[in-house]
């Protein structure tokens, strides 16, 4: 068996850089933002038996939204399939109060929610039912991963990272109790021990979960090609599955080849989605960048206001206000700016770390260059990952530190990651510091392998290389 990643004599200058990722002759190749993906790949699927808090007192606290103040549970007419399913694993709790399998299915659905929804209150319910599990199990592998899944979607890496690994100590044959770990590594900067993760993974069982890692573990080293392709057999390796995971998949190709500039292909699979699932917000929001893009802004700025309006998540609000920034709409880009950081408020008071987003929110949108250095510097602390890296530095220039900036700026890139956002940054810090060369070199690069990064910052990209003659 030939080894999942391995690396050239003349690459070892650049930490980490990949060859290869996948069995030989099987594969070839997390977000977005990370945590978003983790909740479809995982999520789709410490204690003792209880003293205190009593059980009905633990049934309160995971109950429902739409749950009878006594009696059965029952979803409401129109739920959707994952309300459903709540209705369902509540009952089978209330039902069997030592049901440890009632409790964790629970708590996927509480966390499935979240992703669908937006509303980050349901994360509350799910972390009081895999407590339940665990107290009644506490060495439920499925629990224990599941807690894990809740960690990563709030952004509490070296906890979920904890757990990752106990549950690898239990079943170190089962390929998902990897997911978790490599996830958590991931995130915190960890980068050889994520791919060692990826290659148990894989080794063990070569499927949409662990194709889509090695997916994204190419894409932050710059493989692009392999990245792509990866995805590609992570969606073919999903047939079976639930169409809304699969289509999730599609979209994640979708992304991929719009980063690397090719709309063509990008547009063709986010409509090949909708055609599956019409509505669907991550292909719609897809389809949105494409359209914006291609100049069709007015097309662009209703996609994201249908998209706003059925799943408010920060990262869409945010979207929605840079199109409208990129065509003079100052004031409405503002309300929806307001509008992301009380969503992001409202993450935070649900248990979500929202440090590293808001940080980066900030230094680009906000009026307080110090306030985005303090958070971002609080974020890097606990995930010194390259996006962290990347914020810290832009918040950095944006308060006038250009040289500390440049630091983290570099160290953003030292994984070969083709993001246009980290080369636009490292472009205009290296501009900002006088050094033209390096300016020059970062935003060429960033307009050539990621150049539809962003419809507000890609047209500064190539300003910005006008006025130094580029």
């Amino acid at each position: 068996m030939s080894r999942v990643v391995s690396q050239a004599p003349a690459d070892r200058a650049r930490a980490g850089r990949l060859r290869g990722l996948g069995r030989l002759g099987r594969l070839r190749r997390l977000w977005y933002p990370l945590a978003a993906i983790v909740v479809v790949i995982v999520g789709f699927f410490l204690f003792g038996p209880p003293s205190s808090p009593s059980t009905a007192s633990q049934l309160a606290r995971m109950a429902p939204a739409f749950a009878p103040a006594s009696g059965p549970v029952t979803a409401p007419a129109g739920a959707s399939l994952t309300e459903q399913e709540i209705a369902k694993q509540y009952e089978a709790a209330r039902q069997n109060p030592e049901s440890v399998t009632a409790y964790v299915q629970l708590g996927n659905a509480y966390v499935q929610h979240v992703r669908q929804t937006g509303d980050p209150t349901d994360y509350g319910r799910a972390e009081a039912a895999f407590d339940a599990a665990l107290r009644r199990s506490p060495d439920s592998v499925d629990a224990i991963v599941g807690k894990g899944v809740l960690s990563l979607a709030r952004h509490e890496f070296a906890q979920a990272r904890e757990l990752g690994a106990r549950a690898v100590s239990l079943a170190p044959t089962r390929s998902r109790v990897y997911g978790v770990l490599l996830d958590a590594n991931t995130e915190l900067g960890r980068y050889e021990e994520a791919l060692a993760s990826a290659q148990q993974m894989i080794d063990l069982r070569p499927d949409f979960a662990s194709y889509s890692r090695v997916s994204y573990q190419r894409e932050l080293h710059g493989q692009m090609d392999g990245a792509i392709s990866s995805m590609q057999q992570a969606f073919e390796s999903s047939v079976g599955s639930e169409p809304e995971a699969r289509e999730y998949l599609r979209v994640l190709l979708g992304d991929l080849s719009l980063r690397t500039g090719d709309l063509k292909a990008a547009g063709a699979t986010y409509e090949a989605s909708l055609a599956v699932l019409p509505n669907y917000v991550w292909a719609e929001a897809g389809l949105a960048r494409v359209r914006a893009a291609e100049g069709r802004t007015d097309e662009s700025i209703a996609l994201w206001k249908k998209i706003v309006d059925q799943l408010p998540l920060p990262e869409f609000v945010v979207a929605s206000g840079e199109t409208k920034e990129a065509v003079g709409l100052l004031d409405d880009a503002r309300k929806d700016y307001a509008l992301a950081e009380a969503i992001q408020q409202l993450f935070a008071e649900n248990g979500v770390n929202v440090d590293l987003d808001l940080a980066l929110f900030r230094a680009d949108h906000g009026s307080d260059p110090k306030a985005a250095v303090d958070l971002a510097r609080k974020a890097y602390a606990q995930q010194p990952n390259v996006k962290a890296a990347d914020a810290l530095g832009w918040a950095l220039h944006a308060a006038g530190s250009f040289d500390e900036a440049r630091k983290y700026a570099d160290e953003a890139l030292r994984l070969g990651t083709p993001y246009g956002q980290f080369l636009y940054h490292a472009g205009i810090i290296a501009k900002s510091q006088g050094d033209t060369a390096a300016a020059k070199m970062y935003l060429t690069r960033a307009l050539e392998l990621d150049p539809y990064f962003s419809p507000l910052f890609a047209p500064r990209a190539r300003q910005a290389l006008t006025e130094l003659g580029g």
